[in-house]
């Protein structure tokens, strides 16, 4: 991909079929065989791959952290996004985008960029990189109304892992770069606990049960603990690499012939389901007309969760045409 930057990517399905894309979360998060199982592969064309830095990609962040996170910005991924089209051989658009969390914001910030290149986005626990969204979930405390345990150890860690009462204080007030400050440490022991910390956060909210045997994996490789707490932490900290309302602006790029489905669980404490209706909304404002949003009745954020992965694939069967 250049600036030193390897992107490990699969097709598989049908080689004649329509082309697809699937965007992971975290960011940090890569894909897994899972990822494949949204799309018919008697129908389509699917490419599913790890986004810079993590998983099977390197520099892998695990193995050299700053390597990494070199040009790792939104835009650079988004232009990983056209450079794969063109790799695999796609010469016209993707047929549709899939994108969960994080791989939802890349995947609007990708279609704006690119209109020509996506017929369809599929968004699942839409997340458009709204301040009030990054503090909900890692600065203000607002997490503490709907996973109070989850919260305070959390912003615990950072309390207990100070050096000083003093130190303690100031980081409290700024979670989001004392945990940058641990997870870039040169001391292995200080960023390997941030990183667990951080990471059993980040998985202990995004199910509506807390996913032990999830957790316990991350936690236990490295090269998928360090990429998803450390890209998590840059990227919010830098605002996703986006103005406040560049997304939602941004809308008005669009075709106005784009198909928009939107799968979002109605109790999804992570991505919160009016970010959802708000992006809904502003398509249509912008004359996107065919938009569906599918509120999941008692579903959380992870598309583990089969209700949540039914919608999902529901949404990829409907686009078959």
């Amino acid at each position: 991909m250049g600036d030193g930057h390897k992107i490990w990517y699969e097709q598989c399905g049908n080689k004649a079929g329509k082309p697809v894309l699937f965007n992971h979360g975290g960011p940090g998060a890569g894909c897994t065989p899972k990822s494949r199982r949204f799309f018919d592969p008697a129908y389509y064309m699917i490419v599913v791959y790890d986004q810079r830095g993590c998983n099977r990609s390197t520099p892998n962040a695990a193995d050299d952290i700053w390597a990494a996170l070199k040009n790792n910005t939104t835009q650079d991924l988004v232009e990983d996004c056209e450079k794969l089209r063109i790799a695999c051989g796609v010469s016209g658009p993707w047929h549709v985008v899939l994108g969960g969390s994080w791989g939802s914001t890349l995947s609007i910030a990708y279609a704006e960029a690119y209109p020509q290149s996506v017929k369809a986005l599929v968004l699942r626990g839409v997340f458009t990189g709204e301040q009030e969204d990054i503090d909900y979930l890692f600065n203000d405390g607002g997490m503490m109304q709907f996973q109070p345990e989850a919260w305070e150890a959390f912003a615990g860690h950072i309390v207990e892992s100070a050096p000083n009462p003093t130190a303690a204080a100031e980081d409290a007030r700024h979670i989001l770069a004392a945990y940058y400050k641990r997870l870039t440490s040169e001391d292995e022991a200080v960023k390997n606990a941030a990183a667990a910390a951080f990471t059993r956060y980040e998985l202990s909210i995004v199910k509506n049960t807390v996913p032990e045997q999830m957790i316990a994996d991350y936690l236990a490789e490295p090269k998928l603990l360090i990429p998803f707490s450390v890209f998590e932490v840059h990227f919010m900290l830098h605002h996703c690499f986006m103005r406040s309302g560049q997304l939602l602006d941004g809308c008005a790029k669009l075709p106005k012939d784009l198909k928009v489905r939107i799968c979002h669980g109605r109790c999804d404490f992570c991505t919160r389901p009016k970010a959802a209706w708000r992006l809904a909304q502003t398509l249509r404002a912008c004359g996107v007309t065919d938009v569906v949003v599918n509120l999941v009745s008692g579903a959380g954020h992870h598309d583990s969760e089969e209700p949540v992965g039914a919608a999902m694939v529901v949404a990829t069967d409907g686009l078959r045409h």
